[in-house]
């Protein structure tokens, strides 16, 4: 893990956003990649709920690491780790995207 990706606190790192899914039900699904993309954080937001307070899918989140689920695919991890690089390289942590 680089060290601009540990936070202040120990028990948290930074995770990159490296997937976003819209489903036919008005959720938007992410997922947030450790660097290194052994680990995810997953978030379901309904789009209304987006729309109504204004909020909006930043680049990067500070996970709690018992938070993070483990990513037991190689080519999984290999694919995360690769956009979450390229989303760090791209974007400040809180920029919307």
């Amino acid at each position: 893990m680089n060290g601009s990706d540990a936070s202040a606190d120990d028990d948290t790192v930074r995770c990159w956003l490296v997937e976003r899914t819209y489903t036919d039900r008005g959720l938007v699904d992410m997922v947030y990649a450790t660097p290194d993309g052994t680990g995810v954080r997953r978030k379901q937001v309904a789009t209304t709920i987006m729309r109504q307070r204004g909020v909006g899918t930043t680049a990067a989140v500070d996970v709690d690491c018992d938070d993070l689920e483990p990513v037991d695919d190689a080519e999984t991890r290999e694919r995360y780790a690769t956009e979450a690089e390229r989303v760090r390289e791209q974007h400040e942590p809180d920029e919307e995207v």
